[in-house]
């Protein structure tokens, strides 16, 4: 824990992209339209924080703690959560731009994606059981040896997931987009 600690705290439209977000232990904050791209949150501690309108592309997250965070019309492109504190890590997405992200070997069961764009983003041995991609674009997302068993894909689109490389026990799918998992195999889906 840091010696800062920030309890109860709402920032409202400000810039940390110069500046920076000052270390510390963020618990029940929330943050209204901030600026946080390119910043370092590295080693910050977030515990039921909202992120509401805020951008937060290309910050570095390098031992960054986020817990019980929900991230709401967020722009947080190029963001690698891998780097974040992989002890204590519980997130949920709506109306967020993700792209190019990476969740890479994170165990972030029953995360919501909610109205998201999963552009690009690499998903690869992430543990994602019981989680929800609900009308999601996850074009060119990554999914190698990733655990979806229970997940919800019934409104995701243009995914590509190879049921051979990846465990999707009682995942749901909808029939139209069942092409997502079986495009290795080069047919023709009418």
């Amino acid at each position: 824990m840091n010696e800062n600690l920030i309890e109860n705290k709402v920032f409202k439209r400000t810039d940390f992209s110069e500046k920076g977000l000052d270390k510390g232990d963020y618990d029940n904050c929330s943050f209204l339209e901030c600026n946080f791209s390119d910043s370092n949150l590295s080693n910050i501690c977030f515990i039921e924080c909202n992120f509401d309108n805020c951008d937060l592309s290309n910050c570095k997250l390098k031992n960054a703690t986020l817990n019980d965070v929900k991230f709401t019309n967020c722009k947080l492109l190029g963001l690698h959560f891998n780097d974040c504190n992989d002890l204590i890590i519980s997130l949920d997405f709506k109306d967020c731009h993700l792209d190019f992200s990476s969740f890479y070997k994170l165990k972030i069961k029953a995360t919501q994606f909610l109205n998201c764009s999963l552009q690009e983003v690499d998903f690869t041995e992430t543990e994602l059981t019981n989680s929800v991609f609900d009308n999601c674009d996850l074009s060119r997302a990554i999914f190698e040896n990733s655990g979806l068993e229970n997940s919800d894909f019934r409104t995701a689109y243009n995914y590509t997931i190879d049921p051979e490389i990846n465990r999707i026990d009682k995942a749901k799918f909808s029939s139209s987009g069942l092409s997502g998992l079986l495009d290795k195999y080069d047919i023709d889906i009418e």
